[in-house]
Parts: structure tokens; sequence; C-alpha cells
């Protein structure tokens, strides 16, 4: 079952510097089957690659939309870190 991200995180407007700490805080407070959905202006596939060296198997990615002015990902909490 599919469920509707209960966070959108929004990071067109926010300082570059503060993205990633912001997406991660985000991120780390999601309980195993929660998600959260991310909107940027450019393709985060950097922020991916980031994900897998901290995070592994613990999350699922989906590119919902691919710019050119917008990218749309859903990141899934598959697991944690602790369970």
């Amino acid at each position: 079952m599919t469920t509707t991200p209960q966070t959108t995180v929004d990071v067109r407007t926010i300082a570059p510097r503060d993205r990633h700490p912001l997406i991660f805080g985000t991120f780390s407070r999601l309980l195993p089957g929660e998600a959260l959905l991310l909107l940027n202006d450019h393709d985060p596939k950097p922020l991916y690659n980031q994900f897998l060296a901290e995070y592994g198997g613990e999350f699922r990615w989906e590119y919902l939309e691919s710019g050119p002015d917008l990218w749309r990902v859903r990141i899934d909490r598959i697991a944690s870190c602790c369970a």
C-alpha cells in the first residue's frame, strides 16, 4: 500500500548550505513506513549519494518529477538503524 508523504520539504527558497541539514533532520524524524516529499530546483543526485552513505538500506528514493524546473522526489523510510 502506498501512502501519501506526511511531510513536504520545499528547499527551493532555502539557502543551499541549509538544505541538506533540513532534509536529513526531517528524514531522521520519520518512522519506518512514513515518507517525505522533496521539492527541489535541480536534480538532487548528490543528495541521493549522501543518503546512500548515511542511511544505506533504510530508505527508498523515487523520482516523481524530473525537471527541468522542478524535481519532486519521494523518500520513504523503510527501516530504522535501531529497529
